[in-house]
């Protein structure tokens, strides 16, 4: 954790009330957070997020921060994982029955195109149903897996992505979501408290949901979450 970068958080001006307890000192104006303290939520989180995925039920990661659009999109085909990684887009947890009907739409017309069934159409109306569908898969590609609401969600930024937080608690979606020490950590079911701006500190937190989520898959009662170093 410490190699990672977990313990740095933001300068003095930004901290949360919430965050005092969690804070070790200040280091050239920089808030260090104590990893000590932290540990065990961080393994709360994992041990949640395990049993969750044990169950059968799912979790959607979300990130939209650029530094790790990538990130969020390889790990989630990697675990079999809904995702956001463009924005949030209002309304998939508090309207989800308008935005199911938008996500069938979408597949309906990605089977058409695969089975031929747009080529008697003129190649001007062709290509509208493919750049609506280029627009569709932006807004909903990551999500299309979801057939019914989520048990929880994953969010490398609360802040960042507020709305989703938001929705998730308004409509009894558990949240996993790291929190730096400018966060109320209490806007999380888990939190996990560290640098969520790092791409290292971030890499090696998803790395851990990761290997929870296939520990999880493979059902295994014996199977634990890889302990927090």
């Amino acid at each position: 954790m410490t190699k990672a970068g977990l313990q740095f958080g933001h300068k003095k001006s930004r901290v949360h009330p919430k965050m005092k307890p969690f804070i070790f000192g200040v280091r050239n104006t920089i808030f260090i957070i104590d990893l000590e303290k932290v540990k065990d939520r961080f393994q709360a989180a994992l041990d949640y997020i395990q049993k969750t995925v044990a169950e059968g039920k799912s979790i959607v990661i979300v990130g939209t921060k650029t530094q790790f659009k990538k990130n969020i999109k390889t790990m989630a085909a990697e675990v079999g994982m809904p995702y956001v990684s463009e924005r949030w887009l209002g309304g998939t947890f508090t309207n989800f029955k308008i935005i199911k009907k938008r996500i069938d739409y979408f597949k309906e017309l990605e089977r058409k195109t695969e089975a031929g069934e747009f080529e008697k159409y003129t190649k001007k109306e062709q290509a509208n149903i493919q750049k609506e569908i280029k627009v569709l898969e932006k807004k909903l590609g990551g999500i299309k897996m979801m057939d019914k609401m989520p048990e929880a969600i994953f969010v490398v930024d609360m802040q960042k992505d507020k709305l989703a937080v938001k929705e998730a608690r308004e409509n009894g979606v558990k949240v996993v979501g790291i929190a730096d020490v400018n966060i109320d950590p209490d806007l999380a079911d888990y939190s996990i408290i560290a640098n969520d701006d790092s791409v290292p500190a971030v890499v090696y937190i998803l790395g851990k949901v990761k290997e929870a989520i296939l520990a999880g898959k493979e059902a295994m009662p014996e199977t634990k979450p890889a302990e927090v170093k």
